[in-house]
């Protein structure tokens, strides 16, 4: 039994971060895990600009609710279910991710949670456990499943790199040239084909 694993910002949805930078007028927070490995390091960095900022949940919040999912991720979303179990692994938010997953027919996610104060203020992060991504693929293959991964970032390779099948999806030139290896797709049609020819090798 197959279950395919996905990440989320980059692959099915834009990149929270940077549509946040973009509203709010800070180009210092365009800066993701296709920059940074290191999660625990990229967040409390962006936390930091948010407080000098002023800025907190609900604005951020705000821009969330105008995202929509990427050009044909919904479709391709809604045909992978229809053939595999499928879980969206995140080291995004459960305050920021409710919204996404409505747009998306809501699919299963797994993600983190964040230390908000009274007055919106982000306090903090809450990793749900270390190297999440990773430690999630692994228990589920301690259960009896074969996983598929595909992901965009650093923090995605652990769990590409652990499955049966693992595929790039709309990574950047540098981190497919570190890894030849990986499949690497451009289209929600052929990460589809791959998939699917993934669970029938």
């Amino acid at each position: 039994m197959f279950i395919t694993c996905l990440d989320l910002e980059g692959v099915l949805v834009p990149e929270i971060w940077i549509a946040f930078s973009e509203k709010s007028g800070i180009p210092e927070l365009r800066r993701t895990t296709r920059d940074e490995p290191d999660y625990d390091k990229l967040m409390r960095w962006r936390i930091g600009i948010l407080k000098e900022h002023g800025l907190g949940l609900k604005e951020i919040q705000e821009v969330i609710a105008k995202i929509d999912p990427l050009p044909g991720a919904k479709k391709f979303l809604d045909t992978l279910r229809r053939e595999c179990q499928t879980i969206i692994i995140s080291d995004t938010f459960q305050e920021f991710a409710g919204p996404l997953m409505e747009k998306l027919g809501m699919p299963t996610i797994f993600c983190n949670s964040l230390s908000v104060a009274p007055s919106g203020e982000i306090l903090g992060h809450n990793m749900r456990i270390a190297n999440s991504k990773l430690a999630t693929v692994r228990a589920l293959q301690s259960i009896g499943y074969e996983t598929i991964a595909a992901g965009d970032s650093y923090n995605d390779l652990g769990m590409i790199q652990a499955s049966k099948a693992g595929f790039l999806f709309r990574s950047t030139e540098k981190i497919k040239a570190d890894h030849p290896e990986l499949p690497a797709y451009e289209e929600f049609s052929d990460l589809l084909r791959a998939i699917e020819q993934a669970m029938k090798a």
